[in-house]
């Protein structure tokens, strides 16, 4: 194709708008949400304008790339508007476009008010094609959207002749991490240290990492792993022209071993093995043929008319009991209920991980390897093997010690917003509590960092007996402040008793001196006499109800407690102020 036809093609998209707008989810892993949608221009199908390269290539030659960006950005608020799109519109602006003497500002806010899109609805993803080199006059522009309620995203990190500098000296809201850096990851220790130190970086600045171009799962279990909450890509959906609205939908194409364990094991669909049961009156026949037909094939569940589990044939333990003289012709038309093993462990797919291994180790040692049966309200579902219950715990256990607190041990921040995430997806009553020390830093500065220490082990320590590990959950923010999360009745009284415990604990740490003064007596600078309360406790309580809980995310919730906590470190020595989510609607 000639320059000239690729101009005349170019001249007759832009005068008939003849464009098309797909739509890529951006996933929230943690919310099992759709954060967005980013908004991707082909050319007409019948085009050599199709491919996006080619058209913006051909447009930035011809000097015309604004007034396309323009036409991309129309189609795709259009589209987005019409398919009535949740979460957030994610638009691809170059900063060469924003720099053209002839670029008018406004043109998209017109654009979006004439569509019923509000600006904070809509994130301005740059993507850097050419080095940038008027920063002031690209801050400027990006200062107009962000003070019309825009938020901005820096696209391709790691890739652009400028990106670090874009990032540092325009702060967006959001870092997209370049595809070279995401394939391959699970291989690659370098792309794993880049990531890493992109994820530093990003909490220091406050941004959001995005990670796009996602094409395999590998892949996506180290992300995971490595705390990255917003992901992109294939693997999870390819760009469509109408792309789903449930997150859920996607969920299904990762269910790797790292966001199984994300759920810490909360019910046992990671090891089910969805394998057909048989009837009790099955002839043994029929079930030695389906184990000479499967070579991988340990157990099969039997069952009775209402599909209850009954029993369960062991191919050993089956192969044993027809190794005797006539014991096949015997045995062939008998009903598999003559040799099943009445002998067998069944759990519920809700129950949890910890439960099941206790049940497990609990039984004989020659049962130990046995397959178990998981069920679902009594009916069979599949089975389960002993060796993936042990790689799972393994698993969980090492995920856990990767986001723990370096001194207490407890869960940090990325299992705490898991734990509230699944709170809210349950939508169970409970109680989150945020536990926070008063006059923590005086006695730390007074008694020295190592003594401070002692303190906070010793807070972990009476949170931990206060908790039914079954049902409850203990991390560690940072510092002296804690989360409880508490389902039972009874968590004012065990609350009471924290407060009794943590005081009576305390009372180790001072010296004689403060003890007898019921203060803590510290001299300024200037050798002023200081007086600080003794060590006590605040407690900031939101009591979560479940019709609440659809109207909550993760953040809010947390924000919620820590809301609470302020009020309570407002009154002077122990305190307690709830917030009750009910009355939040009302």
């Amino acid at each position: 194709m000639t320059v000239t036809e690729q101009l005349s093609a170019l001249n007759h998209i832009l005068a008939h708008g003849d464009l098309h707008s797909l739509f890529q989810p951006i996933v929230s892993l943690s919310e099992r949400r759709i954060l967005g949608y980013e908004a991707l221009t082909r050319g007409p199908s019948n085009s050599p304008l199709h491919s996006p390269i080619n058209l913006f290539a051909v447009a930035r030659t011809a000097g015309r790339l604004g007034e396309l960006e323009v036409a991309c950005r129309k189609s795709a608020c259009r589209r987005f508007s019409e398919l009535q799109l949740p979460g957030k519109l994610f638009l691809n602006v170059s900063p060469d476009s924003l720099l053209e003497p002839g670029h008018q500002p406004g043109r998209t806010l017109q654009l979006l008010q004439a569509y019923g899109i509000p600006p904070s609805q809509v994130v301005i993803e740059l993507t850097e094609q050419s080095p940038t080199e008027d920063f002031a006059l690209l801050d400027t522009a990006l200062h107009h959207y962000r003070a019309m309620g825009f938020s901005i995203a820096l696209d391709d990190l790691g890739a652009g002749y400028s990106s670090l500098r874009l990032w540092s000296e325009l702060r967006p809201d959001y870092v997209k991490i370049d595809r070279h850096f995401i394939d391959g990851i699970h291989q690659d220790a370098v792309k794993r240290e880049f990531v890493g130190s992109i994820l530093k970086m990003a909490k220091a600045s406050r941004a959001q990492v995005i990670a796009e171009g996602i094409e395999l799962e590998e892949e996506l279990v180290v992300l995971a792993e490595m705390g990255i909450d917003l992901l992109q890509g294939y693997l999870l959906c390819r760009p469509q022209e109408q792309p789903p609205y449930d997150a859920h939908k996607l969920m299904p194409k990762f269910t790797g071993n790292a966001l199984t364990l994300s759920e810490e094991g909360s019910n046992l669909g990671a090891l089910l093995n969805e394998q057909p049961a048989v009837a009790q009156h099955t002839p043994i026949a029929e079930v030695l043929e389906a184990f000479r037909a499967q070579a991988n094939l340990n157990s099969l569940a039997v069952v009775d008319e209402y599909a209850k589990p009954v029993g369960i044939v062991n191919r050993h333990a089956l192969s044993e009991a027809l190794l005797k003289p006539f014991a096949t012709d015997l045995f062939a038309r008998k009903p598999i209920s003559r040799l099943m093993s009445q002998d067998f462990l069944a759990v519920e797919l809700k129950q949890s991980l910890q439960k099941v291994s206790r049940l497990l180790t609990s039984r004989a040692r020659q049962r130990i390897e046995e397959d178990f049966i998981i069920t679902q309200d009594g009916a069979y579902l599949g089975l389960g093997r002993v060796i993936d219950v042990l790689k799972l715990i393994t698993e969980l256990k090492i995920q856990q010690a990767r986001h723990a607190n370096p001194l207490t041990l407890l869960p940090g921040n990325v299992p705490i917003q898991q734990c509230l995430t699944r709170l809210l997806q349950q939508a169970r009553e409970a109680v989150i509590c945020y536990v926070d020390i008063d006059n923590f830093k005086p006695f730390n500065d007074l008694y020295g960092y190592a003594k401070g220490d002692e303190v906070l082990l010793s807070l972990a320590q009476c949170l931990g007996e206060r908790v039914d590990p079954a049902r409850d959950f203990v991390g560690h923010i940072g510092g002296d402040d804690f989360l409880l999360v508490l389902g039972s009745h009874d968590w004012r009284a065990r609350l009471n008793r924290l407060r009794e415990d943590f005081q009576s604990q305390c009372r180790r740490f001072y010296s004689d001196e403060h003890l007898q003064a019921g203060c803590l007596v510290a001299h300024s600078r200037h050798g002023q006499r200081q007086e600080f309360a003794l060590l006590s406790l605040s407690l900031g309580v939101v009591h979560l109800r479940p019709e609440q809980c659809a109207q909550l995310d993760a953040s809010q919730l947390a924000g919620l407690a820590s809301e609470a906590k302020r009020h309570a470190k407002a009154v002077p020595g122990y305190s307690l102020h709830i917030i009750d989510t009910h009355k939040l609607s009302a």
